[in-house]
């Protein structure tokens, strides 16, 4: 009970993060399918009193296409934007503005039927997708930066447990009995205007992250006092020298950018080990599962194990190497395989590649035996992650630069040091290279 009450303010700003941050991604995306027939007469509706015509079937699914996929051309432009804007801003207000942005959006959609203006529509998914962009990298980082080493994982973990409520809540407004009718749509695309609201009002009572003040703002008065505030009454002195010794690393080094990053060699492991990483997320097999077409009389059914899967991973990653997790992909796509020889539909919003892969080419040849390819990936990568991927539980963003260092780069250095007796002036250099590197992985 006192570990609890030590922590309440941290719980209950993470309470606040998800409210409005990965809950709204998760309703965006879920709900859009349920009015879609709404939206389509009304699409045809409103070209049929302004022209006097109606439109050809082919252009009433192009337009629909175009408001559902633009939502991701939006997500784009908002992550794009968002490593810029935390930098300057702070992770605290950019959220205070998405909220806002995402006020005004809801009041867009809500106003659509009324204006008789399919066109809002368009803009508000768009609006959306920016606002999703930014919310999504602003929320996993908030979580990273304000929880104690210890607590990292599950705080994380609630990132992912909001963005399946936000599905579920999307799900289930959606249907008949709620919002999914002819006449309450609007409302059903405008009310996480709700959600965004209540961070609106409650997010100023919390202080922006430790880190931040410590390395952006140099205010480590202001630092001591949030962490206090976060963490409760105690010595928080190992936390603080932790930050402390981060940002003397990251004034030894200037910010790179992608092209830079690219081209360095002592980052080349660390960028090729985090783009497998998010390849084998994306072509798991997961995403297939997680969107194939479910019958809406089912939905209560497969309510429990989206909400449970995140939990579920929070309880196994606490217990065992974080590493290790990503074999378990393979155990649940081979169980989910049987269960899913009646997928016809696959959603594509993770990519063209789930698209051009799965949909066009590995379905139609193989069936349902079609999900036998990922297991291949999942193969590959769990030995690649577990003989590569350092372990990050229970450690701070130094501790796991130096581990990196000590599973891949320090053998390129030290020979190459060697060869030109500079060995300690290249350890140091690849040290300070991977802070910038692993204080990204870690926040996210």
């Amino acid at each position: 009970a006192d570990h609890k009450l030590r922590y309440r303010g941290l719980f209950q700003m993470m309470l606040v993060l998800g409210i409005g941050g990965t809950l709204l991604p998760g309703f965006h995306l879920s709900v859009i399918n349920y009015p879609s027939m709404h939206i389509k007469r009304f699409i045809n509706k409103t070209w049929l009193e302004r022209y006097g015509s109606p439109l050809h079937q082919e252009t009433i699914t192009l337009l629909w296409s175009l408001i559902v996929s633009i939502y991701c051309v939006g997500g784009l432009l908002g992550n794009l934007c968002s490593g810029y804007l935390f930098v300057k801003y702070g992770k605290k207000k950019c959220l205070l503005c998405n909220n806002m942005l995402v006020m005004v959006t809801a009041l867009h959609m809500g106003f659509s039927k009324s204006a008789k203006s399919f066109e809002m529509i368009l803009i508000g998914r768009f609006l959306y997708g920016i606002s999703a962009g930014v919310c999504m990298n602003a929320h996993g980082q908030y979580l990273g930066e304000i929880s104690p080493k210890k607590l990292r994982g599950f705080a994380n973990t609630s990132a992912l447990v909001f963005l399946t409520l936000g599905k579920v809540l999307g799900q289930i407004m959606g249907l008949r009995e709620f919002l999914g009718t002819e006449s309450l749509w609007p409302l059903l695309l405008a009310v996480c205007g709700i959600a965004a609201f209540v961070q609106l009002v409650s997010l100023p009572f919390f202080p922006e992250s430790p880190p931040y003040l410590l390395i952006q703002k140099e205010d480590s008065e202001g630092c001591l006092k949030a962490m206090k505030q976060l963490w409760g009454e105690g010595d928080h002195q190992a936390e603080f020298e932790d930050m402390m010794k981060e940002k003397a690393a990251m004034k030894s080094i200037k910010t790179m950018t992608v092209l830079e990053v690219m081209k360095e060699p002592a980052l080349r492991w660390q960028l090729c080990i985090m783009i497998l990483l998010m390849m084998s997320i994306q072509l798991c097999g997961l995403n297939a599962v997680e969107y194939s077409s479910i019958p809406t009389s089912e939905l209560l059914l497969g309510t429990g194990p989206i909400v449970n899967h995140p939990l579920l991973s929070y309880t196994y990653i606490k217990n065992v190497k974080k590493r290790f997790f990503f074999r378990l992909k393979f155990f649940l796509i081979l169980e989910k395989q049987s269960n899913l020889q009646r997928s016809k539909k696959v959603s594509v919003r993770r990519g063209f590649i789930h698209l051009f892969l799965f949909y066009f080419c590995l379905q139609e040849a193989l069936g349902p035996f079609c999900f036998l390819i990922f297991v291949g990936v999942l193969v590959i990568s769990g030995i690649f992650f577990y003989l590569f991927l350092p372990e990050t539980k229970g450690k701070s963003i130094m501790e796991i630069t130096e581990e990196f260092q000590r599973l891949l780069v320090i053998r390129y250095y030290s020979d190459e040091g060697n060869r030109q007796g500079n060995k300690e002036r290249g350890e140091k250099k690849i040290l300070s290279e991977c802070t910038v590197f692993w204080t990204m992985y870690n926040s996210n």
